[in-house]
């Protein structure tokens, strides 16, 4: 069996976000689907913080978070699937979901984390319109 993966290729060849970020929360890493996702090209990611697509109401907790996680070489959230909303380019709110992980250097000290985005805006949206006409159908007007 052939072992020898190409990761660049594996990265931007998948239907989900793989956005790499540095201990300076810099993204180092942009996939092809994080651009569609995004909207922002590779080239204008790559050297930016994340707070390109996170909402300016999440981004102080979102960035202590962060420090936190370069701090003590762990995340809170594991393996859990994260549901957040997060910001395309042209301004627009997208409802996401994403698990994280943390990346360490040679000496296991933290140097980045590692985002898998899904982009669940439509999903959600539906979700939302089955669980208003659900309740509506629950509390008729009288």
């Amino acid at each position: 069996m052939n072992t020898n993966i190409d990761l660049s290729h594996l990265a931007q060849s998948i239907g989900d976000a793989i956005i790499v970020s540095d201990a300076n929360e810099k993204i180092v890493l942009w996939n092809a689907a994080a651009t569609r996702i995004f909207g922002y090209s590779e080239a204008e990611a790559l050297g930016n913080t994340v707070d390109l697509i996170v909402p300016e109401r999440q981004r102080h907790r979102h960035n202590e978070g962060y420090s936190k996680s370069m701090l003590t070489g762990t995340t809170r959230y594991g393996a859990s699937v994260l549901k957040v909303p997060a910001r395309h380019k042209d301004g627009s709110t997208l409802s996401i979901a994403f698990t994280v992980g943390m990346l360490f250097d040679e000496n296991h000290h933290a140097n980045g984390v590692v985002a898998v985005i899904r982009d669940e805006t439509e999903r959600f949206a539906e979700e939302r319109a089955l669980k208003k006409r659900l309740a509506d159908l629950e509390n008729p007007s009288p």
